[in-house]
């Protein structure tokens, strides 16, 4: 999503403004957690909260188990496959260290001590894959945004659940009670103002570029007859950025 701001003005009246920015990008990409992605970029930039060794933070495969095997989190990711639990039942057990359960009252503490079983539960061996960050080097462009740009290290997600719900609430600050890829919800479309309908309403210009089906489509009114600008703001991230990412991939090859 991209959104363009005339220079020099707060871009509804035209007033002058002292803010100099033009536009605004926002990528939106898959569920990863920021120790996975950037923790290790601390190597780069103490100050961010991020991690510094191998044996600051671990996880035991069991935590009904006293003497249970405890794996430490390290840098050795390359890629993540298959795909680690982030449903709201699997992130509730990585977060409090127990299985989920409606009947488990009160809650215990958030130990975060959960990730590794977790891990065990959905395959065996994968424990050693989600405890796992990406040294800089193994993601040249995140590190290069890292030593150019600010990086955000409280950032958390809206919902502990799938993807879709955490799109919403980017989106409109709301998933409106979903917390999972409920197909049958989603294509029936969500009801809420989204934030497109107020920068239309506000005379800023935005555009959505995709390159599979957008999440914004799961709103019953951003592309709708009523809305028919709305069209014109959708684009195909394929053929408009191909050139782009062509340079870009060949510089950090």
């Amino acid at each position: 999503m991209s959104l363009e701001i005339t220079a020099g003005t707060d871009g509804r009246d035209g007033k002058a403004s002292p803010n100099p920015i033009k536009t605004i990008v926002i990528l939106v990409q898959e569920n990863r957690s920021f120790d996975h992605m950037l923790g290790w970029m601390k190597t780069l930039n103490p100050k961010i909260d991020g991690v510094t060794n191998q044996t600051q933070f671990s996880n035991p495969i069991s935590t009904s188990h006293p003497n249970s095997q405890s794996i430490p989190f390290g840098n050795a990711s390359a890629f993540v496959d298959p795909d680690p639990g982030h449903s709201i039942q699997d992130i509730y057990e990585q977060v409090f260290a127990h299985p989920w359960s409606d009947d488990l009252h009160p809650l215990p503490p958030p130990s975060m001590q959960g990730f590794a079983q977790n891990a065990e539960r959905i395959q065996k061996g994968m424990s050693a894959t989600v405890m796992n960050g990406f040294k800089p080097e193994a993601v040249p462009v995140f590190k290069e945004l890292v030593a150019e740009f600010g990086v955000c290290d409280r950032w958390f997600a809206s919902v502990p659940a799938e993807t879709q719900p955490n799109r919403l609430f980017l989106h409109s600050a709301t998933s409106f009670g979903l917390t999972s890829n409920d197909t049958k919800q989603l294509i029936e479309g969500l009801p809420q103002k989204t934030i497109f309908e107020s920068l239309e309403e506000e005379g800023f210009s935005f555009g959505i570029y995709y390159q599979y089906f957008p999440a914004t489509l799961f709103y019953r009114y951003v592309p709708s007859p009523s809305s028919f600008s709305f069209s014109f703001c959708f684009h195909f991230y394929f053929l408009n950025y191909l050139f782009f990412l062509n340079i870009v991939f060949l510089r950090y090859v």
